[in-house]
């Protein structure tokens, strides 16, 4: 398949979930013999921090406004046999009204917030879609499943929407030796939703143990936070040093977003990435949360700080390796991004079908 991408971005992990996403996507449609054009909007942000400029599995090119998107790569877009739009794109709504004006192909909407991008609707926030563009996607692909697929199909008319959730690459992330460094470790990058339940499940417990050791690895958090003493925090881990990191700690600390629990059945890429490093986590509780993985067994839930400290101080080394090697297992059969681009294309090759038997049936016809 010839597919088109216009995502956020692919070459810049700064401040954004969505590379990652994206890179092991388009890294494994491109091993499954699909050609990928991804198209980023060059912004100063991104620019100023790129750790992948050039990806090898995929045609990059930068645009540096709408009308510079459309002046090149109107063809490309037309010929495409699945084009996609993901969540926070700048101008997303033009974007989206472009390609849905302009290419042939299966037209796609990636949300990778979608708890929160419905909840920007509501509030009649239109930074990147509009409710009157859903139902003119033929997909509408999303980062949460269970309950708010029927919203997305009955309240906003979306003719298929289908969970895409994110994924992990099992040739980054798996278990190595090293020196173990922490007891509990977040990896996130700073929100006001989060934080909250950072301080209560985490630092709060930092604070009541003294000679524990924990860390916080993420940018824009605000310089009025006042940290633990025995608590570091990294203002910026790439990609590259993800592994390494949850691989020196005892454990790892998964926090979900406000809007993403409420929503429920939304699976960070932190919790698959970590659980295939065969780390044990320690996460807060959403609906779906046990579709994933086993409770107990697989994932361990904290209410408070005092249920992470009992995980802390309790758990044995024995007890803790088998949860992290459960977690690994359930992830390398199901939540690979090699998983995602089999998903994707199945989707995909679906609705050509059917594009193809309503076509041949309006000649039919005629």
């Amino acid at each position: 398949m010839n597919i088109v991408i216009l995502g956020l971005s692919i070459t810049s992990s700064w401040g954004n979930g969505h590379a990652t996403t994206f890179r092991g996507l388009v890294r494994e449609l491109n091993n499954q013999g699909h050609q990928v054009l991804f198209l980023e909007r060059d912004v100063p942000w991104y620019a100023n921090s790129r750790d992948l400029p050039n990806p090898e599995y995929c045609q990059l090119e930068l645009y540096t406004s709408l009308d510079d998107l459309k002046s090149r790569f109107t063809e490309q877009v037309r010929e495409a046999d699945f084009v996609m739009v993901g969540s926070y794109v700048p101008e997303g709504v033009q974007v989206g009204e472009w390609v849905i004006k302009t290419a042939q192909g299966v037209k796609s909407f990636y949300d990778i917030d979608t708890p929160v991008t419905l909840a920007k609707l509501e509030r009649e926030d239109y930074e990147y879609l509009h409710p009157n563009l859903i139902p003119k996607y033929d997909l509408y692909l999303s980062f949460t499943g269970g309950p708010m697929l029927d919203v997305l199909e009955k309240k906003y008319g979306s003719p298929m929407a289908r969970p895409l959730y994110c994924s992990f690459d099992p040739t980054l992330y798996y278990p190595e030796l090293t020196e173990i460094k922490w007891d509990l470790g977040y990896l996130g990058t700073y929100s006001d939703d989060r934080q909250p339940p950072l301080e209560k499940l985490m630092l709060d417990a930092a604070r009541q143990w003294p000679a524990g050791r924990f860390v916080v690895a993420g940018p824009q958090y605000p310089e009025s936070i006042e940290w633990p003493e025995n608590t570091q925090h990294i203002h910026h881990l790439p990609p590259a040093d993800h592994r390494k990191f949850y691989n020196s700690q005892r454990f790892t600390q998964n926090i979900t977003r406000a809007d993403m629990i409420k929503a429920g059945y939304s699976p960070s890429v932190r919790l698959f990435e970590a659980a295939a490093c065969c780390t044990p986590i320690i996460s807060d509780y959403w609906d779906g949360l046990d579709s994933f993985f086993k409770i107990g067994e697989e994932i361990l839930v904290s209410h408070s700080s005092k249920d992470t400290l009992k995980y802390l101080r309790e758990i044995c080394k024995s007890e803790r390796k088998l949860i992290g090697e459960r977690a690994r297992r359930k992830v390398l059969q199901n939540h690979t991004a090699a998983h995602r681009a089999q998903e994707l294309i199945a989707y995909s090759e679906k609705l050509m079908t059917v594009k193809k038997m309503k076509i041949n049936a309006a000649s039919v016809a005629v």
